[in-house]
């Protein structure tokens, strides 16, 4: 009796050992003599691009047979253009084992069209599905197949971007404002735009294709010089959200909240001030910046934060924890005393000079510091300057003992004049500007504005500001002799006419 409990409990651990072998090895169970077949909902499929996340296509089969042998079987599954003898097959499934449907959403079997079999927009192609089965150690192969056929589209651009003098980049190609992607051919942008005109283009630099205003009012596509050129409007300077729907057509502009600044001076308050409350200069192109130069004492230390009236220690931008690196962005408004964080330059971060921007739009409040090394030199440009245009030719200006003060002495023609610091042939480099269009030099010293158009992190201050197409120039309007002091840290200038 003994003996035959035995035998029996070995034959369970057995059957038990070959069954976790099957699962460890992906073997399978008898699959009998079942016929392989290959099945596909619909047979005639029209692809809409507005339906692109939907389920398009979608084959399934049975398991076919494996010969009793428990064998795992694997699948391999082509597509092939009807009629091809699947010379050149698209693999859908190659080797797959225990999988027993393929299917593909509108948006990637249209992908497969067109990029595979090359279907045209609107273009019904027929197509076959083939299906090859093999079980492992049997040289018998299965296979069933299929038809069907697929019209596709040609997809909506994914890029979308305003153009137009009512946006911030203008008429420049070059500084079109990117609209967000929210679908498939529905996008939107919000942001400040002032009375003028606008239009949408498709690719950054370039003006074909674009959408433009049809007769009725929808958008068009425009894809030739010689079709019309109708631009949508603005009558109103406000902040909008504009919002765009190639499908139907359909332009929206809504009026969002006219936002305004909620100070409209900022201090900067610290070891660098004595404690005491610098102003900050607000920025020309944007009301809700900041900003503020200044070079960092080893001995005086590197605590700062924010005022937002001068001598009121309530009412601050300050760190959103003690001690906070200048590179940490993030700003919370305490409107009383407590919490007091700061933000701190650490030793070896002292004795050097920086600049600093604070954008105090609600919600949304940012710090953005970074160390400023002077340029080795400043050269002037324009008409104004002897050397006129030809940016190569740049008038250099006259180092001194101060790294960040140059001069310039000289005879000024009658005309313009702006100062490149690093003289980029493409013109999209570092510039000191007036603060407006054709600014007369008032003799006395005056606020520049500052634009690093081949830098990243400076363009990315500006939320809704285009930097790129910025061109403000001074108006020299007497020829004769001037002398110029610039000093790049301060962003301040002196052009006097002796």
């Amino acid at each position: 009796m003994k003996r035959y409990i035995s035998h029996l409990v070995f034959a369970l651990l057995g059957c038990m050992a070959l069954s976790a072998c099957v699962d460890n090895d992906y073997m399978e169970l008898d699959k009998g003599h079942n016929e392989l077949t290959l099945s596909i909902g619909n047979t005639g499929i029209v692809l809409n691009e507005q339906a692109h996340a939907d389920d398009a296509l979608e084959l399934s089969w049975t398991t076919g047979t494996n010969y009793g042998t428990g064998n795992k079987i694997s699948y391999t599954l082509e597509i092939a253009e009807a009629g091809t003898n699947f010379a050149t097959p698209y693999i859908a499934l190659e080797n797959a084992v225990q999988e027993y449907t393929w299917k593909k959403s509108v948006e990637e079997l249209n992908t497969i069209l067109r990029e595979h079999f090359g279907a045209e927009a609107s273009e019904s192609i027929s197509l076959e599905a083939r299906l090859t089965a093999k079980v492992v150690d049997r040289e018998e192969l299965q296979v069933a197949t299929t038809s069907f056929s697929v019209t596709a589209y040609e997809p909506l651009t994914a890029t979308l971007y305003l153009i137009g003098d009512a946006t911030p980049g203008g008429w420049s190609a070059d500084n079109a404002a990117e609209m967000t992607r929210k679908s498939n051919g529905i996008f939107t942008w919000t942001g400040r735009m002032t009375p003028g005109s606008f239009k949408f283009i498709t690719t950054l630099g370039a003006f074909l294709p674009s959408y433009n205003k049809g007769t009725d009012g929808k958008l068009v596509l425009r894809t030739s010089d010689s079709q019309p050129d109708e631009p949508f409007t603005i009558e109103e300077e406000f902040n909008y959200t504009v919002d765009a729907n190639l499908f139907t057509g359909v332009v929206t502009l809504a009026q969002t909240e006219n936002l305004t600044p909620a100070y409209d001076q900022l201090y900067l308050v610290g070891n660098v001030t004595d404690w005491g409350f610098a102003p900050m200069k607000r920025d020309v192109l944007d009301a809700f910046l900041f900003r503020h130069a200044a070079f960092f004492e080893a001995a005086k230390g590197g605590e700062f934060k924010f005022g937002t009236s001068e001598g009121n220690w309530e009412n601050m931008y300050k760190a959103k924890s003690a001690n906070a690196s200048y590179t940490d962005t993030e700003v919370e408004f305490v409107s009383g005393f407590d919490p007091d964080n700061k933000w701190l330059l650490k030793d070896g971060e002292l004795d050097k000079a920086y600049k600093i921007c604070v954008d105090i739009r609600t919600g949304s409040e940012r710090m953005m510091m970074s160390e400023f090394v002077p340029y080795e030199m400043i050269y002037m440009i324009g008409d104004a300057t002897p050397a006129g245009w030809t940016i190569g030719d740049a008038t250099p200006m006259q180092a001194t003992d101060n790294p960040y003060v140059f001069t310039w002495q000289g005879v000024l023609n009658a005309g313009e004049l702006k100062f490149t610091c690093d003289k980029k042939d493409d013109w999209n480099g570092a510039w000191f500007m007036p603060t407006e269009a054709d600014k007369q030099p008032t003799g006395e010293v005056e606020p520049m504005l500052f634009l690093d158009k081949a830098s990243d992190a400076f363009k990315a201050q500006y939320l809704d500001v285009m930097v790129g197409g910025v061109d403000l120039k001074w108006r020299i309007p007497v020829a004769g002799s001037y002398i110029i002091t610039l000093n790049q840290l301060e962003e301040t200038i002196e052009i006097v006419k002796q």
